[in-house]
């Protein structure tokens, strides 16, 4: 018995495709509604076998957990600031478009601001809760998205994309979370 439970281990680790860990970030005007909504779509049960379980991507972690559905993008600001640039409001127009859509419209989302550590860590976490906070107030005030479904939430620079060149663009980001489970 032990034998074939082996063979079975050495057999997925063969034949499973290998996730990288590697987060996607998508760049202004790189945004697409319909890429946008099958990013934030709940997952979908795993497809099941006769004793193997299979978990598509974005679904359920190796240890069985379910990992939440999310994006992140690269959303400008003026230097030092919470202010939105017009590219900025642009790919916001889209990301509401794709919120607005049947497939999301009854989730709710949070919007994760993330800071490069080029400033003390306190002005960072202040100043990503800001940015999280306005690309909300947009989405709310522009886009027509219920307030009720956003909720902004600062990680400042605690959560580092590309830890080897920690002033990268990808380090000053939003993430989109489905926070339904």
């Amino acid at each position: 018995m032990k034998g074939r439970a082996l063979l079975a281990l050495c057999i997925m680790a063969v034949v499973l495709p290998v996730k990288s860990q590697d987060e996607q970030v998508l760049k202004e005007g790189q945004t697409d509604v319909n890429q946008l909504v099958d990013a934030l779509a709940p997952p979908r049960a795993p497809v099941r076998t006769r004793s193997l379980g299979l978990a598509r991507d974005n679904e359920e972690s190796p240890a069985g957990s379910t990992r939440p559905a999310k994006v992140s993008l690269l959303i400008t600001f003026d230097t030092n600031s919470a202010n939105l640039t017009p590219s900025a409001k642009h790919s916001l127009d889209v990301v509401g478009k794709a919120l607005a859509s049947d497939k999301l419209a009854s989730y709710r989302f949070a919007i994760e601001g993330h800071a490069d550590p080029r400033g003390s860590a306190d002005a960072n976490l202040k100043l990503s809760q800001l940015r999280a906070q306005s690309v909300r107030d947009y989405l709310v005030q522009n886009v027509n998205i219920d307030k009720s479904r956003l909720e902004a939430i600062g990680k400042g620079d605690r959560e580092l994309m590309n830890k080897v060149n920690v002033d990268a663009p990808e380090n000053r980001r939003v993430t989109i979370v489905n926070l339904s489970r």
